[in-house]
């Protein structure tokens, strides 16, 4: 489960759009960029294998109800 997780516009024109995100994972940070498509650009480590297809999953739910269900 990922815990602390933080979002922020990628742009100071927060009309273009564009994420940056945080969070940690079996205690270690993670950072990345969520781009408008719903692809995921990895910033920092990239989690391994079955944890980056599930974390990817988490992220993108996340992203869709703080962003786009307001």
């Amino acid at each position: 489960m990922l815990t602390h997780f933080q979002y922020k516009p990628l742009y100071e024109n927060k009309q273009l759009p564009g994420w940056k995100f945080s969070f940690y994972f079996n205690k270690q940070k993670f950072n990345g960029i969520y781009h408008q498509n719903g692809k995921i650009e990895w910033t920092s480590n990239t989690p391994n294998g079955e944890d980056e297809i599930k974390l990817m999953e988490q992220i993108h739910e996340l992203m869709l109800f703080h962003v786009y269900d307001q």
